[in-house]
């Protein structure tokens, strides 16, 4: 496989043979390794034939129990079959690369199916029922003319409701006028000051009762 492993070309083929393999065949010990370890003169002066030299002298009498070499090897020449099929079929890396890939797919299809499912859903519109206290400054304000301002406002979200004067004392009355409005598009503290800038006919306006729909 490497020529004589007692010459310095025979181990220099092992060095580089070794810069991209962690053993002689396959991804464990075997008796490959142990034939390339007894075929050398000593420990190897080349840093990845003395990393690999290092490691199976560990195993120490370990040695014999490794597995077989191939049928195929010899160090007599040519490079190693096994471990050029072993590095051409990675059997452990395309299994975990297939699986991988399998389990994004399948992810991505139940992220596609939520979202046209969740798009297709109707999206709920958070609203509030507002009953709103509208206060003239005296008795001789223009209730009709105060009422249509009111309702005269406009805003994207708002739906004006009914209404009716409630007697507060002295003569006077004040307004009380119910609205719905969208709660991400209307402010009820924004309608309240559009409400009291009619100042020829609101004295103040106040929030009687908020419900949610």
């Amino acid at each position: 496989m490497f020529g004589d492993l007692k010459s310095a070309a025979g181990v220099k083929a092992l060095n580089d043979f070794l810069a991209e393999h962690s053993y002689i065949e396959g991804f464990v010990p075997s008796q490959a390794d142990t034939q390339v370890f007894e075929g050398l003169a000593g420990p190897p002066k080349e840093a990845h034939a003395l990393r690999w030299y290092n490691h199976i002298k560990s195993f120490g009498g370990g040695m014999k129990q490794f597995a077989k070499a191939s049928a195929g090897f010899a160090l007599g020449g040519g490079a190693p079959a096994a471990a050029e099929d072993d590095d051409d079929v990675d059997l452990f890396g395309s299994s975990d690369e297939e699986d991988d890939a399998e389990k994004i797919r399948i992810t991505e299809e139940r992220l596609k199916a939520y979202n046209e499912k969740k798009s297709k859903k109707p999206q709920v519109i958070a609203k509030t029922s507002v009953l709103l206290d509208v206060k003239p400054w005296d008795d001789e304000t223009d209730h009709d003319k105060m009422l249509s301002s009111v309702k005269g406002i406009e805003m994207e979200g708002l739906t004006w409701g009914a209404s009716k004067l409630i007697p507060i004392g002295y003569g006077i009355k004040k307004l009380q006028v119910m609205c719905t409005v969208e709660d991400l598009k209307v402010s009820v503290e924004e309608l309240q000051e559009k409400i009291e800038a009619f100042e020829d006919f609101v004295q103040s306006c106040d929030v009687a009762a908020m419900n949610k729909i």
